[in-house]
């Protein structure tokens, strides 16, 4: 099961279709989902939570939780929408692409890809691309 929630003044324009696109995702994967709960919020939102839980006082686009067993995907994924519309300035492509790239780089992290070094970084851009091909973008 997939949850949306929202925190700040936004909202998905189409739930069951992102959810579809994050399950065929799990599944390519050999994973199955358990349960997967994203929090869109703001940047103080995301900020607190980066404090409190991982010791940052840094902004952030995203903060995944990863309760997994196995190949059993469980977590909490906060994405800040205000972190998106900046990153989304910055690399020069739309929200919505942006948008879906940190919704979909979160559920690969709990499908076992890295990001700390240059060489699994390029790995989960060249699966992000990949997924978001998959994805039809309206």
């Amino acid at each position: 099961m997939i949850n949306f929630n929202y925190e700040t003044d936004f909202k998905l324009s189409s739930e069951e279709r992102i959810s579809k696109w994050i399950e065929n995702t799990i599944t390519d994967e050999a994973h199955k989902l358990e349960e997967i709960n994203y929090v869109f919020c703001d940047d103080e939102y995301l900020h607190k939570l980066n404090l409190e839980f991982l010791n940052h006082d840094t902004l952030t686009d995203i903060i995944s939780f990863d309760y997994s067993i196995g190949k059993i995907i469980q977590g909490d994924i906060f994405i800040s929408i205000d972190r998106v519309k900046d990153n989304a300035k910055d690399f020069e492509v739309s929200f919505e692409e942006e948008l879906y790239r940190v919704i979909i780089h979160g559920v690969l992290h709990y499908c076992g890809y890295k990001d700390k070094f240059e060489d699994d970084a390029v790995e989960m851009r060249d699966k992000e691309n990949y997924y978001l091909s998959k994805l039809v973008l309206n």
